[in-house]
């Protein structure tokens, strides 16, 4: 008879637990595409780059072929020792719009890449400003849409969810899970919400008017943030001017990881700076970390427990219990298709997610582990502590 209550209950937490958790990512708004006007305003395009000769060529290039008349495009190379100045240096020889600038020294209180926006946002003179990471590839109308959209919504601050590219097994098993863990943290609902203090905004794609972004201090203001795109969306939000976080697929993707190293790695480190950042959420980090461990680890053998009791007499009540398995089991996958759906990828997927819980399950628990005991993060060549930026 316990094992009976204790799987109902748990049947019904998990229902419970599964619709929340999955309608949280609703992103409301759209980016729509536009036919691209004859004139407007300049737009500044901002791209760090640190050691991105992976990625660079393609990001720059699909800047460089927008269908918006009226913008520039600016790089920062922040101490690069790959082949990225060399790819920059190539691609401005035939583009007067794009500028290369040559990062300085990192001072002392300053985060790497706050200093390195800070630098280009400068040397830039639109009125706008869009801040795109060097992973971050746009389609052709992108400017076009971002400046229509944020004119349309009244946002001081446009940030978008760019479309993922998700090449190997490690990526579309790990990263869907992710991006659904985060959503709980950060409903776009409420950060939409201008009654509500959530704010946060994609560091990929950062579309600010160049007024609000200097009336805020702009990244001088957040220099020692690692997090540095959730404090600006902060300051935007509760300094009276509108968030706005929108669908952006169809205008911008990009290619974070390229496989279970640089996912743990990534993660690890994002995981770590944001919790380091808000030690309160460290609770819910735990939590996260709990569910997912259930999910890597009982979720499989729940409803064999079940036909395995019923093999050995446990009547009614061992089908029920499998049957609460199976049912919550159908719940997951359903909800997990069509995230995957969402994302771009086959269905199939959704059978991997106790794979994907229990990677997630190792990074939480990593970086929570690093929280607490005062370790730093290593991110291109600079280590990052939660109490001293070096």
């Amino acid at each position: 008879m316990s094992m009976f209550v204790i799987s109902t209950i748990f049947f019904l937490a998990a229902l419970v637990i599964l619709t929340w958790l999955h309608t949280q990512a609703w992103l409301d708004i759209d980016t729509p595409h536009v036919t691209p006007p004859a004139g407007g305003p300049l737009i500044s395009v901002i791209v760090p780059a640190r050691n991105e000769e992976k990625n660079i060529r393609r990001c720059v290039e699909s800047i460089l072929a927008q269908d918006y008349p009226n913008f520039e495009v600016l790089v920062l190379d922040d101490h690069s020792t790959d082949s990225t100045p060399a790819i920059l240096t190539k691609l401005s020889t035939h583009n007067p719009r794009l500028v290369i600038l040559a990062g300085r020294e990192l001072p002392a209180g300053w985060a790497g890449k706050p200093h390195a926006l800070y630098q280009a946002a400068k040397a830039a003179t639109g009125d706008w400003l869009l801040f795109v990471d060097a992973d971050t590839f746009l389609a052709p109308n992108a400017l076009s849409a971002t400046l229509a959209a944020a004119r349309q919504s009244g946002a001081g601050l446009y940030t978008v969810m760019t479309e993922q590219i998700l090449g190997s097994f490690w990526e579309k098993t790990v990263m869907p899970l992710v991006f659904t863990a985060l959503s709980v943290g950060f409903s776009p609902r409420k950060v939409n919400d201008p009654r509500t203090k959530d704010a946060i905004a994609n560091g990929q794609f950062i579309f600010i008017r160049r007024e609000i972004y200097d009336a805020i201090g702009g990244h001088q203001a957040v220099r020692n943030q690692i997090v540095e795109d959730k404090a600006i969306s902060e300051r935007v939000k509760w300094g009276g001017h509108r968030l706005i976080v929108a669908d952006g697929r169809g205008i911008a993707k990009t290619r974070m990881y390229t496989g279970l190293p640089s996912i743990w790695e990534g993660w690890t480190k994002n995981i770590y700076l944001g919790l380091a950042d808000q030690p309160a959420m460290l609770l819910l980090g735990a939590f996260g970390a709990f569910l997912a461990l259930i999910a890597a680890l009982f979720m499989p053998i729940w409803p064999l427990l079940g036909w395995i009791w019923w093999q050995n007499g446990g009547g009614w009540m061992a089908l029920t219990i499998s049957a609460e398995a199976l049912i919550v089991w159908a719940v997951l996958l359903y909800a997990r298709v069509r995230v995957n759906w969402g994302m771009g990828l086959s269905g199939w997927y959704a059978l991997t997610t106790p794979l994907g819980a229990g990677v997630f399950a190792a990074m939480m628990f990593t970086s929570t582990w690093k929280v607490l005991s005062g370790q730093g993060v290593t991110w291109k060549g600079r280590k990052y502590d939660p109490k001293v930026i070096r």
